[in-house]
């Protein structure tokens, strides 16, 4: 695989080309709560995907809050979304709510894969219990320094058709991501839904040495690979 970092008009991305290489470019968007997490920090998961899916992955490096906030960020990965007009679009927890931010305004949105994005109101209401790794109150904090995400509204129509959802069984993420998904799918969406039994957040890091994670991400890539093979 060749692994190269560049930018694109100004932002900062990191291109991972598979040596079985379909056409078409994925664009992956990083987790970190909103706050950290770079190429760097996701390069593992960004280059398996590319190997996976068999496609080029550019890996975007947007600013981070407290210095930007929610709306820079967002503009910084649709500058590169503009530029390289992907096939498809994964974000990884933060990176996932970015993904969808990205889709909603979009006619016809590419297929979406998300690895246990924060979506909806994100209330104490809506969601699971505490789990490892990420509380309830993480959530809520997180909630409070970007309060751009909070999205109830728009998060009430499916930000695309065709999407591939993975998640795990503990994550106070889990609660609200379920219910979108059942949502989306009355809508009329196509909707491919997983979740890892027994694994926490941010358990893709070490999905090749946790065998729970590493079936759970392997059927995602399948089938988010599928969509992309038409």
């Amino acid at each position: 695989m060749r692994v190269e970092d560049g930018s694109i008009n100004g932002v900062s991305v990191r291109r991972f080309t598979p040596q079985q290489q379909a056409p078409g470019v994925v664009l992956f968007i990083h987790g970190g709560g909103f706050t950290i997490g770079s190429t760097e920090s996701h390069h593992g998961p960004a280059a398996s995907l590319a190997q996976q899916l068999e496609r080029e992955v550019v890996s975007v490096n947007y600013r981070l809050a407290p210095e930007v906030t929610y709306p820079t960020m967002l503009a910084d990965c649709q500058t590169v979304l503009t530029a390289i007009q992907p096939i498809a679009l994964v974000g990884d927890s933060a990176g996932g709510r970015l993904a969808i931010d990205l889709a909603h305004p979009l006619s016809e949105a590419p297929p979406l894969g998300l690895i246990y994005p924060p979506v909806g109101e994100l209330s104490p209401a809506c969601l699971g219990e505490d789990a490892p790794l990420l509380s309830r109150h993480d959530v809520l904090s997180i909630r409070k320094q970007c309060p751009e995400i909070i999205a109830a509204q728009r998060d009430g129509r499916s930000p695309s058709q065709s999407m591939e959802i993975l998640t795990v069984e503990h994550d106070p993420l889990t609660q609200p991501i379920e219910a979108a998904v059942a949502n989306w799918r009355a809508a009329g969406a196509s909707v491919g839904y997983r979740r890892a039994p027994q694994m926490v957040h941010a358990a893709l890091h070490a999905q090749s040495q946790l065998p729970e994670m590493g079936s759970a991400w392997q059927d995602f890539c399948h089938a988010l690979k599928q969509r992309l093979d038409g």
